[in-house]
């Protein structure tokens, strides 16, 4: 059983920078893919970026590219989102996922955090 827990969200500037952490406990976390997912009130969760288990292959939704990026430390058993010029509409709580493999299908995920709050003000 992976247990994750974020942190490091706030309130932000449109344009600043913060960086979430995603800290997991749990047998072999080194193995499993991690998803960086957001809920907007009123919206469905989705997908913001991934990694596979080696941290190769990151992949992002094309509303973050070039502005976040996703990161690990197996040795530490963390997963980063870097995130920066940020904007009103990235607002919204922040989730980490694990499952085995890397997808970006919400439904896929097994394990999740319990959410971080990003809100980025005018």
């Amino acid at each position: 059983q992976v247990q994750l827990v974020e942190s490091g969200g706030g309130l932000v500037q449109a344009g600043g920078s913060l960086r979430l952490s995603c800290a997991a406990s749990g047998p072999a976390f080194s193995n499993y893919a991690v998803g960086w997912f957001r809920q907007a009130p009123g919206k469905e969760r989705e997908f913001v970026a991934g990694i596979n288990w080696s941290g190769g292959s990151p992949y992002y939704a094309e509303s973050v590219k070039g502005r976040f990026t996703i990161s690990r430390d197996n040795a530490k058993n963390t997963v980063y989102l870097q995130m920066n010029s940020l904007k009103i509409e990235d607002t919204a709580v922040y989730y980490c996922a694990a499952r085995w493999m890397f997808v970006t299908t919400r439904d896929e995920y097994a394990y999740w955090g319990q959410g971080t709050q990003v809100t980025v003000s005018s």
